[in-house]
């Protein structure tokens, strides 16, 4: 279905667009294919590789604060806490150029991020604040609407101070800045993005998609990283295989970091996260309203006006396209039929699609890539993780 048919579901899409405007989680129709095309630069290989330097930096960070607590007579993590701080600092630097060094110390910012998170996902599980007037008179209501302001007057200060930056330093001098630094951020690249009309996207539409960048960037990559972990912790085995992989990469490089070009060394290790991905999807349910009537395969018809909740952990679980679905497998195999390959099931999720260019399958890339740094630097630096139970 495109997504001119399949429109997204406006209930819990309603809830994120005071924070985050019409990005491209939050719209649909015209507006979304328009800025789904006027992104595509910004999801090009050149421009997300340097981004791994970032995702190494960062991950070490978190590594070097593990052995200090370990040091410090800790034995028990709470993996998701660190996972999450570790995954905002790595985006912060890559939206807004910008380090908080929020994994050492508080920032007002990143614990805003995590605050309207669990704002929203507290009132999507509560029905009698799905009506804006009551939700706006609530406690939980009047965070959010701070914490929206929060986190917007931050992202428009940063739009602003690089806005008068670019037409004073010339569009040449700043691209020759930005290639010594190696690194063209988001903001960057919403700045500079045109259209087929010459019309560049307004401060508000900035904004908003980079707003959702670090909404969904650091929630989902952080919910699946830590599922990554818990599954190697619950198959030393596997975990110890990952970890001889990873150190027979990088024993003869002077600098011991994962690159871009290495996720095709490391098969073992992407296959534990690709199965980790398809046990604990982090995204574990999408809805869509249909504009039109549907036909499916068999005859039957999606009226118009219906809205469809498609579980993806459903789909992830269910023994016809996978068999013995709770088992972390590891074979070849399930992860060509997972890609659409040989064998592949009509219900298992294909690759991404390519309608506006490599630019979806470049995202989904450096999302694994992301994981792949964490998971092998974890694997590498020698931290062994077993469940607490």
């Amino acid at each position: 279905m495109s997504a001119a048919v399949a429109l997204k579901d406006v209930i819990f899409y309603s809830f994120l667009k005071p924070w985050l405007g019409d990005g491209l989680l939050v719209s649909a129709g015209e507006k979304w294919s328009h800025h789904r095309r006027m992104l595509t630069p910004a999801f090009h290989f050149n421009i997300l590789k340097p981004y791994v330097k970032i995702f190494n930096d960062s991950t070490n960070i978190m590594h070097a604060k593990w052995q200090r607590l370990i040091s410090e007579g800790n034995t028990r993590l709470n993996m998701f806490e660190h996972v999450s701080l570790m995954t905002l600092d790595s985006l912060q630097k890559c939206v807004f150029s910008f380090d908080s060094n929020c994994q050492e110390k508080p920032s007002e910012y990143i614990a805003t991020i995590l605050e309207l998170s669990a704002l929203v996902s507290r009132r999507n599980q509560q029905p009698l604040l799905h009506m804006d007037m009551l939700y706006h008179l609530t406690p939980d209501g009047m965070h959010f609407r701070k914490a929206c302001s929060i986190v917007h007057e931050f992202t428009d200060a940063v739009i602003q101070e690089r806005r008068h930056t670019l037409p004073s330093q010339g569009l040449d001098d700043f691209l020759k800045d930005k290639a010594k630094s190696k690194t063209l951020d988001f903001i960057d690249v919403l700045l500079l993005t045109k259209d087929e009309d010459g019309k560049q996207l307004s401060d508000e539409d900035i904004r908003a998609e980079a707003d959702t960048f670090m909404f969904e960037g650091h929630d989902t990559t952080a919910s699946g990283l830590s599922w990554i972990l818990y599954n190697l912790a619950r198959h030393p085995e596997y975990q110890e295989r990952c970890r001889q992989e990873v150190r027979e990469l990088l024993k003869d490089r002077e600098l011991e970091e994962i690159e871009w070009d290495d996720l095709a060394q490391l098969p073992f290790l992407t296959m534990c996260i690709k199965e980790s991905l398809r046990l604990h999807p982090p995204v574990t349910a999408i809805s869509r309203c249909c504009t039109q009537d549907i036909s499916l395969p068999d005859g039957r018809v999606i009226p118009k006006g219906v809205t469809c909740l498609i579980s993806i952990f459903g789909i992830h679980h269910n023994p016809s396209v996978w068999p013995d679905p709770e088992e972390l497998h590891r074979t070849d195999f399930r992860h060509e039929r997972d890609e659409g390959g040989p064998g592949a099931h009509p219900a298992a999720l294909p690759r991404p699609a390519r309608r506006y260019g490599a630019a979806p399958e470049a995202g989904a890339d450096l999302a694994l890539r992301g994981r792949a740094v964490a998971a092998g630097g974890a694997a590498e630096c020698g931290h062994k993780v077993t469940p607490y139970t």
